[in-house]
């Protein structure tokens, strides 16, 4: 059982190693940087900036520690930078396989495309896991040894409430991944996609008359930096994130039933 999963899985945990290696470098860099901008007047230098690119990068109280990670290192790294890389890793599930014609061996095994396709996308979960299960500690320690403090709880939800949000991102890199053969163009059309859902959300989503187009982008359902500040967020923005990620595997699911490989 899972027998997929599984060997999936042990061939992500050095791209796993590796990225959470890359983001609590540099979350200390953030921290660290933010002791030496001590004393700066923030909210002078942000205060001529348009409401859409405040809003795009959460940019909400620089001064504290907490409003420093929210828009240097959650809206920066967890909101666009990992949501791209999942939607990128989420392209190849099955049509990197399809390019090298490794699903046709994959295939010959007794078992369905459905759970085939299911198991490889769980292999995502161990990068999407580390990051959020090692991120957190780490970002801790290194505010901690500069001598500030964060809320805990506030720190863990915004991690959990992050995995939602990347499940989305990497289900649209699986829909791109079933719809076409070649693994580069899934991975370019699912960042593209979210890129484009992210600037949509974060320009357009202001505009009077306009403002519906935000509630398509996934980005409008994550904030991390209210939830850092004081903890606030919205249940249903989760459970809208959830049943997003659902109809985007059932999508899959049927999209990659209905493919002649």
């Amino acid at each position: 059982m899972l027998e997929t999963a599984r060997y999936e899985g042990r061939r992500r945990l050095r791209g796993a190693a590796i990225l959470t290696a890359g983001v609590g470098a540099y979350a200390g860099f953030i921290v660290w940087y933010f002791t030496v901008l001590e004393g700066v007047d923030y909210e002078d230098v942000f205060e001529d900036l348009p409401p859409a690119m405040l809003e795009a990068f959460g940019i909400e109280s620089l001064s504290t520690v907490e409003g420093f990670l929210g828009a240097q290192v959650f809206n920066f790294v967890w909101l666009l930078g990992l949501g791209l890389y999942f939607a990128y890793v989420g392209g190849g599930v099955v049509a990197r396989d399809v390019e090298t014609e490794r699903m046709d061996l994959l295939l010959s095994f007794p078992v369905t495309r459905s759970r085939l396709l299911v198991e490889k996308f769980a292999a995502l979960l161990v990068p999407m896991i580390a990051v959020n299960a090692l991120g957190g500690p780490i970002i801790y320690l290194f505010v901690v040894a500069v001598g500030e403090t964060v809320p805990l709880d506030h720190l863990f939800l915004t991690h959990l409430l992050s995995v939602p949000f990347l499940l989305v991102c990497a289900g649209i890199g699986l829909v791109f991944s079933v719809a076409v053969d070649r693994a580069a163009v899934a991975e370019r059309g699912a960042v593209g996609t979210v890129f484009v859902l992210y600037l949509v959300e974060s320009v357009v989503g202001g505009a009077e008359g306009y403002d519906w187009i935000q509630y398509l982008s996934p980005t409008q359902y994550y904030e991390p930096t209210p939830i850092l500040i004081d903890g606030s967020f919205e249940p249903i923005d989760s459970a809208i994130l959830l049943l997003a990620f659902v109809g985007l595997l059932i999508l899959s699911q049927a999209l990659f039933e209905r493919r002649d490989i």
